[in-house]
């Protein structure tokens, strides 16, 4: 019998313009924890579509248990016991979790549906692996943490034994990383063998028995993780150092740019504000991070200043000018820019090429239209600065379209799109998820670039790193309330403000006195 329960030899596959694996080699043992490392772009999630059928290679081959196999298709994978949670989770928002954890495996009884089974199933996995899902539950109403544990049902419901992992911890709070790699610990130790995609390289030491490492499209090789460290993955990855340290100047900071005076925002799940009379400022010239565990009322107060929320109570001043009820072009024109947390549903219109995206939020001015038609050479001339300026890898260049980048590329487009505008404040939401440590790096550099050219820079972060290294200030936020500002802080102490275990004085009470 084979030593590899998966391998995959020689794969290649193409799109076009782009070779996204070149006989690429990878191995997995049964019960290992193999973690799948590269930069954006690099085919990490190529490869494991390819395994999944989702996409057929153009040459290689793939065998189970020693046996070449053929899989044209999910179905064809399921067969063969594997299993894939992807970046984007594949749900159907309106259904139950039940509902969404047997489609396409539903149990039918003289030809009706029957449920009954497939719950208790559900419901004894669940006690199993300590997934704690409801049932019951709509998708639309349950958290991303809790959606992406109803993937993992739905493989595990199928009795899948190679689960296939494509950046599960890029939308999750440190707690739910923590409890997911429990979760895969306790995969492994049942003999469960884990495809891990990732770009954090804490995680794949913490938890990875082997790395492969792709670089381009290409396999740079196979390391076992107790005999390597962070610096050597990176170099493999990236193929030149990487600084892990941030590096800026003492912070000057000037004029107010951006003053919340007791906001509240509503919220879509309860009757009480999910912003909670919040009251902060951001001047010109500094960094200033909102930190807190997911649903702690970050995103919305991300979206009431922005505009894709109304605020129920308080004012949004934006240089000294209330914008509390100003639409988002307005906002836009008086110097705000945006990195919104989820790049699909704000960020990109994914059927439009890359050079739209890049002016969706200029196109109306003279540099690009003329008399009401859009000027397409100035519109390439600029997206090909940004392409270049900010390494967005794409197959066609500027006439790709934006859904079939991966992830971390649609963000880099982003962010290259928003730091590139002349204007007082740049609000940035969750900027790093899904970048590799190269382009970690190069954002943490634009952020700084902008604090040091004199804009205001509002960080809303879940990466604890992140938090500790880039702001000049940091406010915590729990409950929709902001708990403590701090200018330094250990780890430690912010755990317990980010906990509710510890509020500053000033906020003892709801809010600044």
């Amino acid at each position: 019998m084979s030593e590899y329960v998966i391998e995959m030899l020689g794969i290649s596959k193409e799109f076009p313009g782009i070779k996204a694996n070149d006989n690429v080699t990878l191995q997995l043992k049964k019960g290992e924890i193999h973690a799948l490392l590269g930069e954006n772009g690099a085919g990490k999630s190529t490869l494991m579509s390819v395994l999944f059928g989702l996409y057929q290679p153009e040459s290689g081959v793939i065998k189970k248990d020693g046996q070449v196999v053929r899989i044209e298709n999910p179905n064809d994978a399921t067969a063969l016991g594997i299993g894939m949670v992807h970046q984007h989770f594949k749900l159907v928002e309106v259904f139950s979790v039940l509902d969404n954890i047997i489609l396409g495996a539903e149990q039918t009884r003289y030809g009706f549906l029957s449920k009954k089974e497939a719950r208790k199933k559900v419901l004894a996995l669940s006690e199993k692996y300590g997934l704690r899902v409801d049932p019951d539950a709509l998708v639309e109403d349950i958290s991303v943490g809790m959606q992406q544990r109803v993937e993992i049902l739905k493989m595990l419901y199928r009795d899948n034994e190679i689960l296939i992992l494509d950046e599960p911890t890029a939308v999750l709070t440190p707690q739910e990383i923590d409890e997911l790699m429990l979760i895969m610990r306790g995969f492994a130790a049942e003999g469960k063998s884990i495809l891990f995609i990732t770009h954090k390289l804490n995680e794949i030491m913490e938890v990875a028995d082997r790395c492969t490492v792709l670089r381009k499209g290409k396999g740079i090789g196979t390391v076992d993780i107790k005999n390597t460290t962070k610096e050597e993955l990176s170099r493999m990855m990236v193929g030149r150092e990487v600084s892990f340290q941030v590096a800026k100047q003492a912070v000057h900071a000037g004029r107010e740019v951006l003053r919340l005076e007791n906001l509240c925002v509503p919220s879509r799940l309860h009757k009480r504000n999910a912003v909670d009379h919040v009251s902060l400022t951001v001047r010109a010239g500094e960094i200033v991070a909102i930190a807190g565990i997911e649903g702690n009322g970050q995103s919305e107060l991300v979206a009431a200043i922005t505009g894709l929320e109304r605020a129920n109570g308080g004012r949004i001043l934006l240089e000294g000018k209330d914008i509390t009820h100003a639409s988002i072009r307005q906002r836009s024109i008086l110097g705000m820019s945006h990195i919104p947390e989820d790049r699909h549903k704000h960020g990109l219109v994914l059927d439009y090429t890359l050079e739209e995206n890049m002016v969706l939020q200029r196109y109306w001015q003279s540099e690009f239209q003329h008399r009401g038609f859009i000027q397409r050479e100035a519109v390439r001339s600029y997206a090909q600065r940004l392409i270049r300026q900010f390494d967005v890898r794409s197959g066609q260049g500027p006439e790709t379209i934006a859904r079939s980048m991966s992830g971390g590329n649609q963000q880099k487009a982003i962010i290259a799109r928003e730091m590139d505008r002349d204007g007082c404040l740049l609000v940035a939401a969750q900027p790093t998820r899904g970048l590799d440590v190269g382009a970690i790096e190069h954002v943490h550099e634009a952020l700084i670039a902008a604090r040091d050219a004199g804009r205001a820079v509002l960080l809303v972060t879940l990466e604890i790193d992140e938090v500790m290294t880039v702001p000049d200030r940091i406010y915590v936020m729990y409950g929709g309330k902001i708990v403590a500002e701090l200018e330094s802080v250990s780890v430690q102490e912010l755990g317990l403000y980010m906990a509710g275990a510890k509020v500053q004085d000033q906020y003892a009470g709801g809010g600044a006195k």
